[in-house]
């Protein structure tokens, strides 16, 4: 079993932080049970990566870590322009999209201590993941190393992978409609932003329903 700590917003992160910091120096010495989350869409974040996979080295525990690119970012711009502090959010997506790549890179370089949860709905990083274990000689079933999706968004991801060989799992939103929807709200508008793929699901969506219909008329 694992635990995983999601991400919230930056006023909320340090403490955040904090606890699942010491949760993983208490469980995580033989394996990672307890994960934390880090968005990339904020600038330092992939500097808080490299300097909690140093001290849980200097400390003797493994990291859990989920990489996701993040949730709040027009809270966390106008939070930071209503209060007149520099906005924690990257300048453009470029900028999410390679801190991301850099992050999955240096888990892949640091499988000793760093065991890895990547959260994508992103048909490039996904792919991009498969290649860089591919050139690395890591194996396709690696323990240390899990795809996500939500469940029921990005479906033909999540079979693919499956279908090779990674480890794969679904994300389950549970609690309250009005405390659930505004969540699962953020989500598809995050995976109708990746160019291109809603139009692809759809169409594999269609192509599935008239082979179903089809099989059932003969």
């Amino acid at each position: 079993s694992r635990v995983l700590i999601d991400a919230e917003e930056t006023w909320l992160q340090d403490a955040i932080d904090e606890l699942a910091e010491d949760m993983m120096s208490d469980f995580n010495r033989e394996t990672a049970v307890v994960y934390t989350t880090v968005q990339l869409y904020r600038h330092d974040r992939l500097d808080y990566l490299k300097d909690l996979a140093t001290r849980a080295e200097e400390s003797g525990f493994i990291v859990g870590i989920k990489l996701v690119r993040g949730a709040y970012m027009e809270k966390e711009r106008e939070r930071a322009d209503r209060k007149g502090y520099p906005s924690p959010i990257q300048i453009d997506k470029k900028h999410t999209d390679a801190d991301f790549d850099s992050a999955l890179s240096f888990c892949l370089d640091n499988l000793d201590k760093v065991h890895l949860f990547a959260g994508s709905h992103n048909e490039i990083s996904n792919l991009s993941l498969c290649e860089m274990m591919s050139d690395r000689g890591i194996e396709n079933n690696d323990p240390r190393i899990t795809f996500s999706q939500l469940l029921g968004m990005s479906d033909p991801i999540t079979f693919n992978l499956a279908a090779h060989g990674y480890n794969v799992a679904k994300y389950v939103p549970y609690g309250p409609i009005r405390e659930a929807m505004p969540y699962l709200i953020r989500r598809a508008k995050e995976n109708s932003s990746v160019e291109g793929q809603t139009t692809r699901e759809l169409t594999l969506i269609r192509k599935e329903v008239a082979r179903r219909s089809q099989s059932t008329s003969n």
